[in-house]
């Protein structure tokens, strides 16, 4: 029997495939691209069931439709060897199933089961807390930071994990703490640096904030693409509020633009950021074009109301007849949803999506009316304060044009 870098036992032949397992671990903990060695693994060992369960795993943060037949041979897979499995190895493969079948308050059961029963567990705890953080349950996020810290004092990555879930409870102190302590036992842990800029926006240490972001720009080295551009992002946040628009253009232009601009979470960071620089004032010149490009094929990919509402705008933005058709789209697939889902999808993100779509068209009033209908429910949608906020800053656009 085999152990992982956090030493759970691992049922595997090979310790190659373990390696690719803590590659995945540590890699999807820690946001580096290493994560993705576990897909040649996995297919070079298919009886392993924990690499298959993590390989399906790694093909769901896709956040695309295609993403639950990707994953569904390997997840097959898991579960045809998952009877040689330790029990924390099949609740691993049990998360993932019910993910894939979007069965999300099953997947938070079984990771809450997880983090509570095997706290080393990282993977499919963190997963846990992005169920959550879709589904706008900051509490959620953080019981499962908090479930898991007694076993991993020494863990930069729990703290981070902590940090966050603190952060987005409005915990701000503890938050800043745990970040901290974080950052104390690994400088390059890149989570919390971003849940650290989240308090430092939130408390408006801006000058600060910026600072330690630039200071903490040279670990930001084998990062995916994700939070490579998402700290970049947050970065440029902190230039716009201090007025430095060309600092912060020129972040998009360099560091938050042009790494996989086919994955979701790089699009709407960047539909995010062309949209508040034209909020203070700013040229984008044809970037939306730009962007645009790579949400055409996103018309009918409903994964979450918080990606499909800035897939819209960037789409309307650019001025393309997409726009209109993806808001025809999520309406009809909002009433397709299951329960846990459809007040988000039908009452929040598609009256949002027409807001959003008129403010792009420079129909103000509408917009004014459809997002300051929602705009008390925006939590719903999931995504982070700061990342919601976007949506606040158009409707207030909007109020100000109409008024």
């Amino acid at each position: 029997m085999f152990e992982d870098w956090l030493g759970n036992e691992v049922t595997a032949e090979s310790a190659v495939t373990v390696q690719a397992i803590d590659d995945f671990v540590h890699g999807f903990v820690a946001y580096e691209t290493k994560a993705v060695n576990i897909l040649p693994a996995a297919d070079a060992d298919p009886d392993c069931a924990l690499a298959n369960a993590y390989a399906a795993m790694l093909y769901m943060f896709l956040e695309s439709r295609e993403a639950p037949a990707l994953a569904r041979p390997y997840i097959e897979r898991a579960e045809a060897n998952a009877g040689t499995a330790t029990p924390r190895e099949q609740m691993a493969i049990a998360a993932v199933r019910a993910w894939i079948e979007n069965d999300i308050p099953q997947a938070i059961r079984i990771c809450d089961e997880t983090a509570a029963q095997h706290p080393h567990e990282l993977a499919t705890v963190k997963a846990g807390q992005y169920h959550q953080f879709n589904l706008g349950n900051a509490p959620g996020m953080l019981r499962l930071g908090q479930a898991i810290m007694d076993a991993n004092q020494g863990l930069a990555y729990a703290h981070g994990m902590l940090a966050f879930g603190q952060e987005q409870c409005h915990l701000l102190d503890d938050a800043e703490t745990s970040a901290r302590r974080a950052i104390e036992l690994e400088r390059k842990e890149p989570w919390a640096h971003h849940a650290l800029a989240h308090v430092m926006l939130t408390q408006d240490r801006l000058d600060e904030g910026r600072e330690f972001m630039a200071e903490m720009q040279p670990t930001w080295t084998d990062l995916n693409s994700f939070m490579s551009t998402h700290n970049w992002w947050h970065t440029a946040i902190f230039d716009i509020a201090l007025g430095d628009h060309a600092k912060a253009l020129t972040i998009y232009d360099d560091h938050c633009w042009g790494l996989e601009m086919d994955y979701s979470q790089d699009q709407i960071g960047a539909v995010s950021l062309l949209a508040r620089l034209e909020l203070v004032g700013v040229d984008v010149g044809e970037r939306w074009g730009e962007v645009a490009k790579y949400l055409k094929p996103r018309i009918d990919d409903h994964v979450q109301p918080f990606l499909t509402m800035q897939y819209v705008y960037g789409l309307a933005r650019a001025g393309l007849e997409e726009a209109d058709q993806m808001v025809s789209s999520v309406t009809e697939f909002a009433q397709t949803v299951p329960d846990f889902q459809r007040d988000a999808w039908r009452d929040v993100c598609v009256p949002a999506c027409r807001g959003l779509r008129a403010h792009a068209n420079g129909d103000f009033a509408t917009a004014a009316s459809d997002l300051g209908n929602i705009s008390h429910r925006l939590e719903e949608i999931g995504g982070s304060h700061a990342q919601r906020d976007l949506f606040i800053q158009i409707l207030a656009d909007a109020r100000r044009k109409v008024s």
